[in-house]
């Protein structure tokens, strides 16, 4: 099967180990790609939630260059509001949470912005409905 349309986005991190535990317990991904590159020694990953044919990559790094933050992130769907709402409830635990939850309403939803360990954002949604606007387009 040849890649076609948007495959992934490449996110350094300091910590890969910190940031594959963030995005499984957040974002419901794991590890389908590791390895070390033979020329550079870096570490990369890629992570996925396997409903697509899309990963984040993760791609450890000494210091960051670029950081993906308000209002750059990734944006996850949930199955549901209470799913939300506990994800919320755990990220304001862990001192992760910037913002949220929030009802923007239709086609917005229901959302909150989370801090990954490296200052990358992450948003949760429930109600955006983006794949039926896309199937729809």
């Amino acid at each position: 099967m040849k890649d076609i349309g948007l495959t992934h986005i490449a996110l350094q991190v300091t910590n890969i180990d910190a940031s594959v535990a963030f995005y499984a317990r957040y974002a419901a991904m794991e590890i389908v790609h590791e390895r070390v590159s033979e020329e550079s020694g870096t570490r990369v990953v890629w992570i996925s939630d396997k409903t697509r044919p899309f990963v984040v990559v993760l791609v450890e790094a000494a210091a960051l260059t670029a950081v993906l933050h308000p209002f750059a992130h990734l944006g996850v769907g949930c199955p549901t509001r209470a799913d939300v709402d506990r994800l919320c409830e755990t990220a304001r635990s862990e001192g992760v949470l910037i913002d949220g939850p929030t009802d923007s309403g239709y086609p917005v939803g229901y959302w909150a912005f989370l801090r990954d360990p490296d200052g990358h954002t992450l948003e949760i949604a429930y109600g955006q409905e983006v794949g039926l606007t896309v199937a729809n387009a």
